[in-house]
């Protein structure tokens, strides 16, 4: 795969005479629609594989054990390119980004649904996630195109695309796999990402860059952002613990249903994943609240209601099956629609603080969510071995207060 980097050092920046101030004003729906399309179709790529793991792993002819670096290796590769590729949208004009990473997505799709071997799988994998971080481009440049007084409802409706992106990837690739084949599914992402691409192409407005640092420079300049904001290293820190408990639940929830006493499939799992519908759909409104009540009263809602959402499910424990199950239910949808909530509310924090780092602002929060991420998935599966499914939602009911507790300190701090 090409350099990104070298290939846009090479790239010519027309001047366009605006900065990120001056191209700070309500974009069009359409546009807003393009945006949240682009970042919905990037992010699904991650996740296409998921339901259709065993069919690659017999029709290659690898173990189960081996096929599972397959997603391992996508997120990794999410995870390297937000901390390492999405701080060049400062750099660079985070149009040329899109459109090559996107360029460069659609070769690894179809390197993906041609491979015949383990070892390419692998590779492209890695390069679906690096080339996937589009969506972490596309994110910041609608915040740097809407006004601050409408930015938390653009960002939030962007935000439902990369949602909805998520929550449907895996729907559709099990429905075509399981009648078209696995190879369809990616041939057919790469041609929707093609789609999404000449779309952009032509309506997407030229972003003037905001810094003209080097590129080890500018990865030095994370920390010294972290450094220099508290509100930074409050949002990072606070949606890194609320995400610890929301990675154990989501990592441990198909086991748990597996064994006693629900005995159900990985199906019924899956379809909890409809409660995430709630939180990507909720996230315009979460913007609306960010715009209007503040971004630090959306945080101590969000939180809140997670708290409470992880203490029910703590508290079915001790109930029926049925009644756990209502339980967990309702618990699914009112912790995913808070943390949605939060992270929308903390993107509006974090894109105010300057305009001319908003790339490298957002590399260092989901950078913060993903470390909170991959330690809940860790506590989470060790939990639930050793102490069952309460100690799951009993951990993820705390990570939730604490996480409510910082916001809480948070506000104090800024009212004195």
């Amino acid at each position: 795969m090409p350099s990104i980097q070298s290939t846009l050092a090479k790239t010519h920046l027309p001047k366009t005479g605006m900065n990120a101030d001056s191209q700070s004003q309500q974009p069009s729906s359409s546009l807003v629609l393009l945006l949240a399309s682009g970042a919905g179709l990037s992010v699904a790529s991650l996740y296409y594989s998921q339901p259709m793991l065993g069919t690659l792993a017999k029709d290659i002819g690898v173990s189960d054990v081996n096929i599972g670096f397959v997603p391992t290796l996508t997120q990794l590769g999410y995870a390297l390119g937000i901390l390492l590729l999405a701080p060049l949208g400062d750099r660079h004009d985070r149009r040329q980004i899109i459109l090559i990473k996107l360029s460069l997505l659609v070769l690894a799709l179809l390197a993906t649904a041609f491979s015949h071997s383990l070892d390419v799988l692998l590779v492209a994998s890695l390069a679906i996630g690096l080339t996937a971080t589009m969506a972490q481009d596309i994110v910041p440049a609608a915040a740097t195109l809407a006004h601050e007084s409408r930015r938390g409802k653009v960002v939030g409706t962007v935000m439902t695309g990369l949602l909805l992106g998520i929550l449907l990837s895996r729907v559709v690739s099990g429905f075509v796999a399981e009648r078209f084949g696995w190879r369809v599914m990616f041939v057919i992402a790469a041609v929707s990402v093609i789609g999404i691409g000449i779309a952009m192409w032509r309506g997407l407005p030229r972003f003037t860059p905001t810094t003209n640092l080097s590129y080890r420079a500018l990865l030095a300049s994370l920390l010294d952002l972290l450094r220099r904001h508290a509100r930074l290293r409050q949002a990072a820190l606070a949606q890194g613990v609320l995400s610890m408990g929301f990675s154990a639940f989501w990592s441990t929830l198909a086991v748990m249903l597996h064994g006693e006493p629900f005995h159900m499939g990985s199906a019924v799992a899956g379809a909890f994943g409809l409660a995430g519908a709630v939180g990507a759909l909720a996230a315009p409104v979460a913007g609306h609240l960010a715009d209007k009540r503040g971004p630090e009263m959306v945080t101590r809602l969000g939180t809140g209601l997670a708290v409470l959402s992880f203490a029910l499910m703590c508290i079915g424990s001790w109930c029926s099956p049925v009644t756990q199950l209502w339980l967990l239910i309702i618990g699914t949808i009112g912790f995913d629609l808070g943390v949605q909530m939060t992270l929308v509310a903390h993107q509006t924090i974090v894109y105010g603080i300057d305009p001319g780092a908003r790339s490298r602002l957002n590399a260092v929060l989901f950078v913060g969510m993903f470390i909170g991420m991959a330690i809940g998935a860790s506590a989470g599966s060790i939990l639930l071995a050793q102490w069952g499914w309460i100690a799951v939602t009993g951990m993820a009911t705390l990570t939730s207060l604490a996480a409510f507790a910082l916001r809480l300190k948070t506000t104090h701090v800024n009212k004195s």
